[in-house]
């Protein structure tokens, strides 16, 4: 059965979308552990179908300054993917890629934007990898943007693109844990609702 919006998802299908987030998230992973030449773990990562505004709350609320590296998807699905930097993180790649830190992105400099933005780009392009496998379609991510705004102005972004056929967004979130600490893994996910049902059919086991 096609479903119209998000809000129509079975718990069968919110389980398929549960396997995408947990490997997906594993990859990603496993990717920044190479990256940055040392163990990186997650939390079992918790996979959610939220409306914008608990979105925008679920990741530290709407004012909250950080920075975002977002890439539409292209291939056999139409959407978007949102991976949100706050500062922790942002500081656990620059320390170990640059051997710095920051008190605030104001201070970070152009070589830090890349590193950022290159850490993104991986952990995408290694979710997008695993959504392709699983559901055996061409997938890939489109050249990175970044950018530093407050979360509810980043936020605007899938808004604007898919609010008019959805109120809702899925929701990927955990800890990353690197040299005994916890930083926050979140990623927002966005397909549009054609993109979401050939999505669901392929992953299990209908002809596309």
């Amino acid at each position: 059965m096609e479903i119209r919006n998000y809000k129509d998802l079975d718990h069968l299908e919110l389980d398929i979308l549960r396997e995408i987030g947990s490997i997906g998230t594993g990859n990603a992973a496993n990717s920044l552990s190479a990256l940055l030449g040392q163990e990186v773990r997650i939390t079992l990562p918790e996979v959610r179908i939220m409306g914008y505004n608990e979105a925008i709350e679920w990741i530290g609320g709407p004012e909250l300054i950080t920075a975002g590296v977002l890439v539409q998807l292209e291939g056999a699905l139409n959407g978007i993917m949102l991976s949100v930097q706050q500062l922790p993180f942002a500081n656990l790649v620059l320390e170990s890629i640059l051997g710095q830190t920051v008190e605030d992105y104001d201070q970070l400099n152009e070589m830090g934007v890349s590193a950022l933005t290159e850490v993104g780009n991986i952990m995408i392009s290694s979710f997008v990898g695993a959504i392709s496998g699983l559901a055996s379609i061409p997938l890939r991510p489109t050249v990175p943007a970044f950018t530093i705004d407050m979360q509810g102005a980043i936020l605007t972004v899938p808004m604007a693109i898919f609010g008019g056929q959805s109120d809702y967004i899925m929701t990927i979130g955990g800890n990353f844990i690197c040299n005994q600490k916890q930083v926050p893994c979140r990623i927002l996910l966005s397909p549009d609702i054609l993109s979401l049902n050939y999505l669901l059919r392929k992953l299990s086991g209908e002809n596309g």
